[in-house]
């Protein structure tokens, strides 16, 4: 029987902040793994989230099936909109969310990192953010599109070109995206869809250049639309949940857990072969072009 085996390997996640959503059931699947696991946690909410951690807030969530409780090596606080300190707007520096922190911008998290265990084996990108995601395209400003697309996607490029050096050869990364890249979902807006657009595009360039340069796969995860707390800030979580449930060939709500199997298996040596590639785990709704419950597919009564 093959198993998923990530004993000796060293994850960086970035994007966790609280025990709901991908990036908590991405590490909790590499836990299960045997994969040593470090966090890059939004900057703002780094005290929040230790503290939580600290106080036993996460404990149920943490448990393991073999009794133990997940454990991570270290936590860092981390803003992926910098790339450098000097990137670092003043008013953000001075802001008091960040005034107690240093070295949260990507270059810097990436060489603390470095200098604290020497080398990753697998970096994921859970991250995503648009300031005007409730908005339609159209209405979305300059600076909220460019935002989205900064902290959406970008980021994913930066985290790649400064954690790259320090990855083993054969070494693993990957994104979430959402089928809105490629589909139109009203009210999925603030430039989001665009975000994950490029982020898809992104990931079949960086495969290519990833890959000759260092020897690492690029990944992306297409997951379907999950109750985490990012989403229900789109306001239309539940709608596009019941959407998929009437839809989808598979009737069931997705799981967290389900995509972190499967980042645990694009990690893994299982999938030593796989790079480039965006993956769908979303119930088959990327499959359909009619949806079953429309009101038009419905005969008048006589």
């Amino acid at each position: 029987m093959l198993n998923i085996d990530l004993k000796g390997k060293r994850v960086f996640i970035a994007g966790i902040g609280d025990d709901h959503g991908f990036g908590w059931a991405i590490a909790k699947a590499f836990a299960e793994a045997g994969a040593e696991i470090l966090v890059g946690t939004w900057a703002p909410i780094l005290k929040i989230f230790k503290t939580s951690l600290a106080n036993g807030k996460f404990d149920e969530s943490r448990k393991l099936k073999n009794g133990k409780m997940m454990e991570f090596a270290k936590i860092y606080g981390m803003d992926a909109v910098f790339d450098k300190m000097e990137d670092v707007p003043q008013e953000i520096k001075e802001n008091k969310r960040y005034a107690e922190l240093s070295g949260y911008t990507v270059s810097e998290v990436a060489a603390q990192v470095a200098k604290d265990f020497g080398h990753i084996d697998i970096l994921i990108h859970s991250l995503a953010n648009a300031p005007e995601v409730t908005k339609n395209l159209l209405d979305t400003s300059r600076q909220g599109y460019l935002a989205a697309m900064s902290s959406s996607s970008y980021s994913f490029i930066s985290l790649l070109a400064h954690f790259g050096p320090i990855m083993k050869e054969g070494g693993s990364t990957l994104s979430l995206t959402y089928i809105a890249s490629e589909r139109a979902i009203p009210g999925y807006g603030g430039g989001m869809s665009s975000a994950k657009a490029a982020l898809e595009s992104d990931t079949r360039t960086l495969a290519w250049e990833a890959g000759r340069k260092w020897n690492l796969r690029v990944n992306s995860i297409s997951a379907g639309p999950l109750r985490s707390r990012a989403a229900k800030a789109i306001g239309m979580i539940d709608d596009m949940i019941a959407y998929s449930k009437a839809n989808a060939p598979l009737v069931k709500e997705l799981h967290a857990e389900e995509i972190g199997a499967t980042a645990a298996f694009l990690s893994s040596s299982l999938a030593s072969a796989i790079t480039g590639v965006v993956l769908y785990v979303d119930n088959g709704m990327h499959a359909m072009g009619l949806a079953v419950d429309s009101q038009a597919l419905r005969r008048k009564e006589d």
